[in-house]
């Protein structure tokens, strides 16, 4: 019976312990790549956290810093909320000789263990706004009604035809 001693172990296996040390610290090194399932998850949940109401509340905030508004409140209108478009798989089959075809769609998920599943978000489509008032006690100011028909055109994207500013009741 032969007594194998470690140094000839390391010398005849030396490289495959190198590269099983090496795949082990790999494994162990932290990855700061995000996989599409967390960029959809992270898409999903920025859509479920539209809030009209906090979009019309720091505009609002943002307004009142113009020179000359003074105390104001805004209301948004949305024409569309904001939605998510999924990753759908599409199968068309022809049936036989006829010209009859079928189509089926089915909308993709991840498993993701212990009978979770995530679906695969391929856009958000933000909101569309229809219209915006803007009541202020600065609005009988053209300038003011200007400035402030400018900026929330550029915030929302809507036409000036479409904002409204009008002047604050006084008590």
């Amino acid at each position: 019976m032969r007594i194998i001693k470690w140094a000839e172990l390391w010398k005849k296996y030396k490289f495959a312990a190198m590269i099983v040390l090496a795949g082990v610290l790999l494994m162990l090194l932290p990855t700061s790549r995000r996989t599409a399932a967390e960029q959809s998850s992270t898409l999903r949940q920025e859509g479920e956290t539209f809030s009209l109401e906090q979009v019309e509340q720091r505009m609002e905030s943002i307004l009142g810093q113009i020179e000359g508004v003074g105390k104001l409140q805004v209301m948004l209108t949305l024409s569309s909320g904001p939605q998510l478009q999924l990753a759908e798989d599409t199968d068309l089959s022809r049936s036989g000789g006829t010209s009859e075809s079928r189509s089926r769609q089915e909308t993709v998920t991840l498993n993701r263990g212990s009978g979770y599943q995530e679906v695969i978000i391929t856009n958000q489509v933000y909101p569309v706004y229809q219209g915006a008032l803007i009541v202020c006690q600065g609005a009988g100011s053209s300038a003011v009604r200007l400035a402030l028909i400018e900026a929330v055109s550029a915030l929302t994207g809507l036409s000036s035809d479409r904002i409204t500013v009008v002047k604050w009741k006084e008590s």
